[in-house]
């Protein structure tokens, strides 16, 4: 593909809300030489209208099937929900798109499995929205592990809550309470975390066992105060060897905690690093690294603006932009920086080993 900028249209763009709106227009809007918005679809033509109005993107569609068919989009990006995530992948794989597709790539394993096989079947590229990979403090802590930082690594420890699944929720979260529709905690926030943290240790399970419990039986709802069952886990503990020897230990909870919201520690054989934020996951930001070398109090360590500080300010858009950076890279040189649709099925093939470990366990 040439230089010029690659055409996205966006599936999924409401003109007030949604991760289109907060995450991937901003990100893209800071790339102008990488890509152009040239369209986007909402399944209402008159939000489509008025998001296309507010966000100056020249077309509005009403259907992914008229967006996919574009001739001036190349890229494909999935926003919406995922329980129609295979439905609408699958039309922008047949059409012949570059598609990107918010995690979790599909409700269940069977669901991501069939796209990523449509998609090598096509020969179409993929990327998966996992932009935690390409966050400034998830790249250097793995840089200064491969540098021998903190010795030889032997353990990993990290406490983290979900933000929802807590004692209330807003309407617009209700369907994540339903396990058939993929978007529970352990999917969304773990599920992003954990791949963080692999990416980050460079390594994979070995062997892994899990327990999730719903220890909530039911969340109330923000805008009626009603309560709504709790059809999925809000408490998840996962601890596993990993392929390269590394201990890892995880604990999940519902909702903020008043105390630590996120807390991720890596000891090595000569040091020790921390890596914390505020806002409860990995995939918001306001990260803050430390570390400790052999007889050395722990202390705070600067990010290097080599990693992406420089050029993109913290928050959502930052990590998300750097991933843009790499999947434009990946699209036009065939490079290899982005996450596929193949990591996504080995992530939920991940996840789905932890429901089975504890189902086991537990009945």
């Amino acid at each position: 593909m040439s230089k010029s900028p690659i055409r996205v249209g966006i599936v999924g763009v409401h003109p007030e809300k949604g991760w289109a709106a907060v995450a991937h227009i901003p990100a893209l809007r800071l790339l102008p030489d990488d890509y152009e918005i040239t369209a986007l679809s909402h399944h209402d033509s008159i939000l489509a209208k008025a998001a296309a109005e507010k966000f100056g993107i020249r077309t509005a569609v009403a259907s992914t099937e008229e967006l996919v068919e574009r001739a001036d989009v190349d890229l494909v990006v999935i926003a919406v929900k995922v329980p129609r995530h295979l439905e609408l992948v699958t039309l922008a794989i047949n059409a012949g798109k570059s598609v990107l597709c918010e995690w979790p790539l599909g409700a269940n394993l069977e669901d991501a499995i069939k796209m990523d096989e449509l998609a090598r079947a096509k020969g179409v590229h993929t990327a998966i929205g996992l932009q935690t990979r390409a966050a400034p403090a998830i790249n250097f802590v793995r840089d200064l592990i491969k540098q021998g930082y903190i010795g030889e690594v032997r353990s990993s420890t990290l406490i983290g809550s979900g933000i929802i699944w807590g004692e209330a929720m807003e309407e617009g979260y209700k369907y994540t309470l339903d396990p058939r529709n993929g978007a529970g905690m352990l999917r969304v926030s773990f599920g992003h975390t954990i791949d963080g943290v692999l990416y980050a240790l460079d390594s994979r399970f070995a062997s892994v066992c899990g327990t999730l419990a719903t220890v909530r039986k039911a969340t109330r709802i923000v805008e009626n105060g009603e309560d709504a069952p709790m059809h999925v886990p809000d408490q998840i503990g996962v601890s596993g060897l990993l392929e390269n020897g590394v201990f890892l230990n995880a604990h999940f909870r519902g909702g903020l905690s008043r105390a630590t919201n996120f807390h991720w520690e890596i000891n090595g054989s000569s040091g020790d690093l921390v890596v914390t934020t505020p806002v409860a996951y990995i995939g918001v930001g306001g990260f803050k690294v430390q570390s400790a070398q052999g007889e050395e109090a722990l202390h705070d360590i600067e990010i290097p603006s080599s990693y992406g500080a420089d050029r993109f300010e913290d928050g959502i858009p930052q990590s998300i932009a750097l991933a843009y950076e790499r999947l434009a890279s990946d699209i036009r040189s065939d490079t290899q920086f982005s996450p596929t649709f193949a990591d996504a099925v080995d992530l939920h093939q991940l996840l789905a080993k932890i429901e089975r470990s504890s189902s086991e366990q537990h009945g």
